[in-house]
């Protein structure tokens, strides 16, 4: 009785040692959605029997319904636990098993799949007890499509005019930060309208908008951030300097403007063909009459 109690109490502050490692040596996976996913658990110690080891990965929440992701029991992997979610989506390395690593390889990784992991190792000799535990945190995410920004027709004179700029991106996770930024001071501007759409396959578009007073020299950036996967990427507009018009017809009118440039062309070609006609026939005059004196002279 005394010897089972001590074993008892051997268990619980193994177990509570390894808790402690579990604190300060948490791992954090980034994984892509769709791609296979890694979680790590290596046992640094001697050299292990597969016989006398139980290897349990399981989902750390204890509220979850079912919470076996993999068991490898006496060097056989044991299905009869193991939650439907995961089933033929898991694996162990196994040419790595006796050497302590007890990774898993989890495939087709998605959105519900992100989730804290266990990894627990037992041994049995004489008696079963705790020797190893790892956790591992794993984040999914997506890369965001390049943005598109789209703003007032660049050269058109809305200074003072309140004007709309939108920016959308698609296909990433999980939900981005949205930044619009005046580049001409690099201050922040508040967004109009913020949209965020979610999909079928876990992945999110937004779309926003910004209105503001238009300037001369207008620079907007829009700007996607994704924190997990520590991406930035950004749109930028630049309005440009009005060109030499007269008035703003050459704005409101550019098929008016191509056809005087048209109509000037044709005059062009005209007293072209007239200027060659009259060097023609002056050539011509010169020649009947140096063939007039030179007959006469005969």
């Amino acid at each position: 009785k005394e010897r089972h109690s001590f074993c008892i109490t051997s268990l619980f502050f193994s177990s509570l040692f390894y808790l402690v490692v579990i604190a300060l040596e948490e791992k954090i996976i980034v994984s892509k959605l769709g791609d296979n996913a890694t979680l790590s658990c290596i046992y640094q110690g001697r050299e292990l029997h597969l016989k006398n080891l139980r290897v349990y990965w399981q989902i750390a929440d204890d509220q979850e319904e079912c919470s076996v992701v993999h068991a490898l029991i006496s060097g056989q992997d044991n299905e009869s636990q193991q939650c439907i979610h995961f089933k033929n989506r898991t694996q162990l390395f196994w040419d790595r098993l006796e050497n302590g690593d007890f990774s898993l390889l989890l495939l087709n990784v998605s959105q519900s799949d992100e989730r804290t992991y266990r990894c627990v190792v037992l041994q049995k000799t004489e008696y079963t007890r705790v020797i190893h535990q790892a956790e591992v945190v794993l984040s999914l995410a997506a890369s965001y499509s390049q943005p598109i920004l789209s703003g007032p027709i660049k050269n058109s004179d809305s200074a003072g005019e309140e004007v709309t700029f939108s920016c959308r991106s698609g296909n990433g996770y999980p939900k981005p930060n949205v930044y619009w930024i005046n580049k001409t001071d690099n201050s922040h501007l508040p967004p109009s309208e913020l949209k965020i759409t979610s999909h079928t396959d876990g992945t999110y578009s937004v779309f926003s908008t910004l209105k503001v007073k238009a300037t001369s020299d207008m620079q907007i950036e829009c700007s996607i951030e994704n924190k997990i996967l520590q991406e930035n990427l950004s749109a930028n507009y630049t309005q440009q300097k009005q060109s030499n018009c007269s008035n703003t017809e050459c704005h409101k009118n550019p098929g008016k403007n191509g056809q005087g440039a048209q109509a000037a062309g044709i005059v062009s070609i005209v007293v072209l063909i007239g200027l060659l006609t009259v060097l023609t026939c002056w050539l011509r005059r010169r020649r009947s009459s140096k063939l007039a004196s030179y007959t006469g002279n005969e």
